[in-house]
Order: C-alpha cells, then structure tokens, then sequence
C-alpha cells in the first residue's frame, strides 16, 4: 500500500508540474520549454531524428566537458576543493524500481487490451451507429493525412497543447456553452440514427441473455 500511494503521489507531482507548464504559471520556465521543444520538433522536419539526436547530445556533452574544465581550472586557481561541479546529479539514482515498472507495464496493458476490444466492437458492427461514426472519422484522418504529415501533426499538437489549455481558461464560460450546444445536437442526431437505424442495435432480451 505504501509503494502504492508512492506512484500515486509521483504521478500527481508530474502531472501538476505538466499542468503548471501548459498553463503557463511560470512564463519563464514554459516558454523555455516551449521553444525548447518546438525548436526541437522544427530541427527534426529538416533533418533526420538521427542527427537532430547526434547534434543535441554533442552540444550538452560539449557544455559540460567546458564548464567541467572551467571549474577545474577555477578551483585550481583558487586552491578550493569543491570536488567535482556535477558531484550531485553524479549521485542522483536514476534507476527506475522495478515495482513502479511493473504497474506502468500493467496499466498499459489495461489501456492496450480495452483498445483492442473497442476496436473488434467497431469493426465486428457490434453497434451499427458507432460503426458507422467510426468510419466517419477513419475518412476524416484520410484528408488529415494528405493535408500534414505525421511530423506536422506532432507540431501543431506540440504548439495546440501550449495555447488551447490557456485560451480555454481565459474564455471557460463562452466556450463551454457553445460546447454545451454542440454536445447536445450531437446526442440529439445520435439518438434519431439510432431509432432510424436499428440493426445492430443490442435488444432487451439479449442483454438479458
């Protein structure tokens, strides 16, 4: 139980840390961040994951080789023993327990197995209705698919993940109503589709059965 509450409470703490970022709590530290990642994203349209790995590794490991040697000579200079300018992070435990690992992979699994069977009910026409708004989407990605490419998506949703949450913040009220009125005509739609269109449609009895 306590390890338990452990992940619960590791979890939470990534979670706010995430929503303090996306939020913008802290321009300083989101926008660092932001650019960051965005310039990342940008590097790797023009070159390959590859390099834009190799190029970013080289940078921090030479940064550090130069404010390793600048301490060394300074501490020499100054005839101080501070020992070595990255002694604490050298010290940190990285390793991941092998509990948490296990309930990550475990819930994971839970995710992947309720996919799975989402997706054998779509495309087995369990329910003609969602099947049929299931392919609705499926054809609306094919358009997304000839407008970006996968890269241009990740992007788009690197920058809407940095800007909806705040706009939606500034502006919850106006746009929850509109979002109110759209989830209504959506059920209001689903619900006529479905006394049109009963086949597939689970009856009583069956569901008793």
């Amino acid at each position: 139980m306590r390890g338990f509450s452990h992940v619960l409470k590791n979890i939470l703490s990534l979670f706010l840390a995430v929503e303090s970022l996306i939020y913008w709590r802290d321009p300083k530290k989101s926008g660092a961040v932001f650019g960051a990642g965005l310039a990342v994203l940008l590097a790797m349209v023009c070159f390959s994951v590859i390099s834009v790995f190799a190029y970013l590794s080289l940078t921090i490991l030479l940064g550090t080789i130069v404010f390793t040697i600048y301490k060394n000579v300074l501490q020499a200079v100054q005839k101080t023993s501070e020992g070595h300018p990255f002694k604490n992070f050298l010290e940190t435990d990285l390793t991941l327990p092998q509990d948490k690992v296990q309930q990550a992979v475990n819930v994971g699994v839970t995710h992947v197995n309720s996919v799975i069977v989402e997706l054998r009910r779509l495309f087995l026409v369990e329910d003609l209705v969602d099947s049929i708004k299931f392919a609705l989407l499926l054809w609306c990605l094919t358009y997304v698919g000839s407008w970006f490419n996968g890269m241009s998506i990740v992007i788009i949703s690197f920058v809407a993940l940095f800007t909806l949450p705040k706009v939606y913040e500034n502006n919850k009220q106006s746009i929850d109503a509109y979002l109110d009125l759209v989830r209504s005509k959506v059920i209001e739609i689903t619900d006529k589709a479905k006394a049109a269109v009963p086949i597939g449609k689970k009856t009583e009895s069956d569901k008793d059965k």
